[in-house]
């Protein structure tokens, strides 16, 4: 008797284990295509960072070569300027 009882335990005990077996495996695979789609979404969002740290770098690029004409426009101007004769004072009568 005690023996059908020892069978009859371990074969529960047994049966319980691969419910739960079974049941953490389901929820791997929950948690795991979860992770997956979350990967996916990570994926297009580094491309698409990429793709806009490309275009601010060639906006940085253009505006550092305007900047670079515009200083060289200034150094042209002051030269010029600093070469103006003396101007003519207004006298009050």
């Amino acid at each position: 008797m005690t023996r059908k009882n020892t069978l009859a335990k371990l074969a529960m005990a047994v049966a319980v284990s691969f419910s739960l077996i079974a049941c953490k495996d389901t929820q791997t695979l929950q948690e795991n295509e979860q992770l997956k789609a979350k990967v996916v979404e990570l994926q297009k969002e580094n491309g698409q960072v990429g793709n806009d740290l490309e275009t601010m770098t060639a906006a940085r690029d253009a505006l550092a070569k305007e900047n670079e004409k515009l200083k060289a426009e200034i150094k042209t101007l002051k030269t010029k300027t600093g070469k103006k004769t003396a101007s003519r004072k207004r006298r009050r009568s």
